[in-house]
């Protein structure tokens, strides 16, 4: 059985704008019975969120079709050490994944020391997690996305807050979202796929791409996010396929 690992932002929406055509491209894998998972680095996000915002959009899909960075950080904590410990700057989904895990919330000598996406943790609270790490706990981080840059947003990107504790600490967190290896290798197996029979489909060539490639799955390109035709030439790496939009993708696949 083949299937799809699909991004979110920027495949499927830009913000709260649906891209044009995904809700079809999406409506046909259902009709089709072609296995298929949302994949986000969004740990704050749970399922149920995510559900409800492709709701809203038009797209019905179940829990099931999503799987969130949030998810992968508790099975691969559960995974390191059952019933273990952590304490969390981070909010909603990443908190939730950790008690289904059996991960419990502590304030002082935690097994992990955890960092998600959020605006509710204090620099009170990160200078606790910076003594936490440097009195041996370990420093996870469910990914390390970017700020995008742009005046206005809220979020600032683990990519930065990360750097602030890493710089404090002198430890480099360990990454589990994409294109890290681990969320890539559970989502697929949430799935209940073979790599051989494992396409990714996302709008960038950093996360979702070079995941997908590193991984030995098959990689779509769509041109409606970050990455645009332009910048293929900088990377030493390209997509099996490269489309216009999810619209413009060819199902069955070529090489299906």
């Amino acid at each position: 059985m083949k299937g799809l690992l699909i991004d979110m932002d920027g495949v499927i929406y830009v913000g709260d704008t649906l891209i044009s055509g995904a809700d079809v491209f999406i409506n046909r894998l259902l009709k089709e019975n072609i296995p298929f998972m949302f994949m986000t680095n969004n740990s704050q996000r749970t399922r149920i969120d995510a559900v409800r915002k492709l709701g809203r959009m038009g797209i019905q899909v179940s829990e099931e079709h999503v799987y969130t960075s949030a998810m992968a950080t508790g099975t691969f904590l559960a995974s390191q050490t059952p019933k273990g410990t952590a304490f969390v700057l981070g909010e909603g989904g990443l908190i939730s994944s950790l008690h289904e895990n059996g991960i419990s919330l502590v304030n002082s000598d935690p097994d992990f020391v955890v960092l998600g996406e959020g605006r509710n943790f204090t620099l009170e609270m990160v200078q606790k997690a910076v003594n936490m790490i440097l009195a041996g706990s370990k420093f996870v981080i469910t990914n390390r996305d970017p700020s995008p840059k742009k005046k206005g947003w809220d979020n600032l990107g683990i990519a930065a807050t990360s750097a602030m504790i890493e710089e404090a600490t002198g430890v480099k967190a360990f990454v589990v979202g994409k294109p890290g290896p681990v969320m890539m290798r559970s989502a697929r197996k949430a799935l209940g796929l073979e790599t051989a029979d494992t396409t990714i489909i996302g709008d960038t060539m950093d996360t979702d791409i070079r995941g997908g490639v590193q991984m030995g799955y098959k990689t779509i390109l769509v041109l409606t996010g970050v990455t645009k035709k332009e910048d293929l030439v900088r990377f030493a790496f390209k997509p099996d396929q490269v489309a216009d939009s999810v619209k413009d993708i060819r199902l069955p696949l070529a090489w299906w």
